[in-house]
């Protein structure tokens, strides 16, 4: 199964390469993978944790997985990102699938660390942990209360159980939201959703649960590999090939490229791989001695985001101040964390300029309830502009813009993405 899965993320990348490129919209939800800097900082991502049981292979005399991450990442200096998950004890009645498989911990559900080990992971059961994280001045994301996917995922999760409505979603990650937020105080900004599963059988997607809940999306741009265990019969060599297989792609990155990592976020395992070991015990300081040696800083997530939080524009662009101030409350990024400044301005994209988020959102999400389809991204935004007298019954959303509405701009000497934010006037 672990084969399966190698294969199934090799040819997702090749579809990706062969079908055309995706129609990107302005979304107040943004996919974060990495961000433009120039600056040698990174972000390490920890997910389905805390773990309270011991490292396995256990040569830490017995001090749980998240202790042990937490213990080297204070001997560098670094900061992590921890996706955590709730609870998992309510994912019963179930069994394990094979070891090895994706569905190992579980056939229907997710059980974390173990299955009939659930009171050993999560934040409900280790507040410990958590306080310690939080301490030591680490970042906490929500990974789902029960890390129950959002809609199906039938090629390796076919029997499993999903959520499947936004209602649901939002219901599951609050769970998390408000015991982080009533027993510590801390408020979360991002989610990742389990699985990356995004879409839903209601019309709603996983942007949407975001949205409502004020997250930003948090993704990664290079994977840790500390969650693929090697086909290997040999216990220790088989461990010996995992830790590899996550220090040496980083090495050759950086070999190749010194400023490969720069704004980018990398994926990490807090818990067992699917044959039940924890490499990741044994390959983070290799790769945090290879950052170091290279001149990195691993900072949190929501540090790298303050020093930029857009992927293809950084602080030397003239607008990149007035675009981070619009971003509070405007959607002036793509859902892929793109500005794309040379692109021409759309009216649906204009629509989004000028239309308050609370406006814009509820009008789409009430369309989408009526129609139970996914709807397009700016008909909320449209049918407010219309009614407001800014834009012509009957504009359509992708038709580039040739005009503006007056009394929201300055001089405009053409209509590309940037003529127009620049001329707006805040």
């Amino acid at each position: 199964m672990s084969l399966i899965v190698k294969i199934g993320k090799k040819g997702k990348r090749l579809v990706k390469q062969l079908l055309p490129e995706e129609k990107r919209h302005l979304s107040y939800t943004r996919r974060i993978e990495r961000v433009k800097t120039v600056r040698r900082i990174c972000a390490m991502t920890f997910d389905d944790g805390p773990m309270d049981l011991p490292v396995s292979p256990d040569r830490f005399q017995g001090r749980a997985l998240t202790d042990v991450l937490l213990d080297i990442l204070a001997e560098f200096g670094a900061k992590g990102t921890f996706d955590v998950v709730g609870d998992t004890g309510e994912n019963y009645p179930d069994e394990a699938g094979k070891l090895g498989s994706a569905a190992w911990g579980g056939v229907k559900f997710d059980h974390y660390p173990d299955i009939g080990h659930d009171g050993k992971g999560g934040a409900v059961h280790n507040d410990r942990l958590i306080r310690r994280i939080l301490e030591e001045g680490h970042q906490i994301t929500n990974h789902g209360y029960r890390h129950i996917i959002f809609g199906k995922k039938p090629f390796v999760y076919g029997a499993r159980e999903y959520l499947g409505s936004v209602d649901k979603a939002v219901d599951d990650l609050n769970k998390l939201d408000l015991l982080l937020r009533g027993r510590y105080g801390y408020q979360i900004t991002m989610s990742r959703p389990p699985h990356y599963v995004d879409k839903m059988q209601d019309g709603f997607t996983s942007y949407d649960v975001y949205d409502r809940l004020g997250y930003q999306y948090m993704a990664a741009s290079f994977d840790g590999a500390g969650w693929l265990p090697s086909t290997l019969s040999d216990g220790d060599a088989a461990l010996e090939a995992e830790v590899n297989a996550m220090v040496e792609p980083m090495r050759k990155a950086l070999e190749k490229d010194p400023e490969f990592f720069c704004g980018q976020i990398i994926f990490q395992k807090d818990g067992y791989n699917m044959a039940k070991r924890t490499p990741v015990a044994f390959g983070l300081r290799k790769q945090l001695e290879l950052l170091k040696e290279y001149g990195y800083q691993v900072v949190t997530v929501a540090e790298l985001m303050e020093e930029c939080p857009f992927a293809d524009l950084d602080r030397s662009d003239p607008l990149f101040e007035k675009l981070c101030r619009l971003q509070t409350d405007r959607a002036v990024a793509y859902s892929d964390n793109c500005i794309r400044l040379d692109q021409p301005m759309t009216w649906g994209e204009l629509a989004m300029l000028l239309t308050p988020k609370k406006e814009a959102m509820s009008r789409r999400w009430a369309k989408i309830r009526r129609t139970g389809k996914h709807e397009h991204a700016y008909c909320g935004a449209l049918e407010w502009c219309v009614e407001q007298g800014l834009l012509p019954q009957g504009t359509k959303p992708d038709g580039p813009v040739n005009a503006l509405p007056g009394g929201h701009f300055s001089r405009v000497e053409g209509f590309t993405r940037r003529d127009v934010y620049a001329a707006y006037q805040e």
